[in-house]
């Protein structure tokens, strides 16, 4: 093992130890630039957490690792556990949590944030991605699929248990897209969740690019992140007409916290288009290494984030039920024209680009 890689092991086991475990639960893709408007790689997650409030901050190089941004859970003032981001030189990683690798009775577990941090702190491309996971000391404490681009054009997505993983490379899929959710293609095909927002992922992603278009961030931010549509029942639950829906099994729903974008270029100019909080109620701001919005950034107190906290208060009153089961159920009188307004604020920020 490499010194720098010996001292990144040490540094995760650490970072381990001390990191406590948050239920993670997302819908992710990763599209290779033959499918992306721009012609750069981008990657996709919608992040579902316990922790409802995260914000996004820069990372300086230091002691010859790369510089980075990435997303954080409020309050990790340490910036010690990324859930997405990418760094100096065009490498971006995310994960979805994976309930099929392996049973789920491991004691050392949820250690995702902390292995993907090390990720953004040594690697340059995918293959330096697939090195780290071959070296890192086992078990690693992760069942994920992990998702990573970089700024070569390179793309795949790892689905990783502690010991071993298996590699999906945007270059063998046919139409440079590959989503996962909360199951890997590799595990048992009874276990795992996420089935449903898998279909609806791939139907949304499907009806976009029917034409030969190619996608662009704000289809995911504005498109999959704040859609209701449901696979199984074969319509979007928005437009029925009704005041009252179920959450279950959108791509949205009640524990969603953020939905963000990275679009990986080379050096320092990869863009991360962020929603923090409930994304149907968040505003997407553009971030870069150089130049993250304080609405974003840990500037309350906690270690928190305006927006995150101010679509926290909007997703509130969208769930008005506090009694019994009521997070379950969605005000459409409230949420349709919030999600209207944050959409549209969303578009400036995207035009102002």
């Amino acid at each position: 093992m490499s010194p720098q890689l010996r001292t990144s092991a040490f540094c995760i086991v650490l970072a381990m130890i001390f990191s406590s475990p948050i239920a993670e639960a997302c819908t992710s893709a990763i599209i290779s630039g033959r499918a992306s408007a721009s012609g750069k790689p981008m990657l996709w997650k919608h992040r579902d957490t316990s922790c409802e409030s995260n914000f996004v901050e820069h990372v300086p190089p230091a002691d010859g690792h790369h510089g980075y941004i990435a997303l954080f859970n409020a309050g990790d003032s340490l910036l010690s556990e990324a859930w997405i981001g990418v760094n100096d030189s065009g490498f971006a990683i995310m994960n979805t949590a994976s309930y099929n690798l392996a049973p789920d009775t491991a004691a050392y577990k949820d250690r995702e944030g902390a292995l993907m941090t090390i990720a953004l702190q040594t690697c340059s491309s995918v293959d330096d991605f697939s090195h780290l996971l071959r070296q890192l000391p086992k078990p690693l404490g992760v069942q994920a699929n992990f998702g990573v681009v970089d700024s070569q054009g390179n793309g795949a997505f790892f689905e990783t248990d502690d010991f071993k993983f298996r590699r999906y490379d945007l270059s063998d899929s046919p139409d440079g897209i590959i989503v996962r959710t909360n199951f890997s293609l590799s595990g048992d095909s009874t276990e795992g969740y996420g089935y449903i927002r898998y279909d609806n992922a791939r139907h949304l992603i499907a009806a976009m690019t029917s034409d030969g278009r190619r996608l662009t961030p704000s289809d995911f931010t504005e498109g999959l992140s704040r859609s209701f549509y449901h696979s199984l029942i074969g319509g979007d639950a928005a437009t029925a007409g009704s005041r009252w829906i179920v959450d279950q099994d959108y791509i949205p729903r009640h524990s969603s916290t953020a939905s963000v974008v990275i679009e990986a270029a080379q050096a320092d100019s990869s863009v991360m288009w962020v929603a923090l909080g409930y994304p149907p109620c968040a505003v997407v701001r553009r971030a870069t290494i150089g130049n993250i919005p304080d609405d974003i950034r840990p500037t309350l107190p906690g270690h928190r984030s305006p927006d995150a906290e101010e679509a926290i208060r909007r997703r509130n009153k969208a769930f008005p039920v506090n009694r019994g089961s009521g997070q379950r159920y969605i005000d459409l009188d409230y949420l349709l024209p919030t999600m209207k307004q944050c959409h549209n604020q969303s578009i400036i920020n995207y035009e102002q680009r």
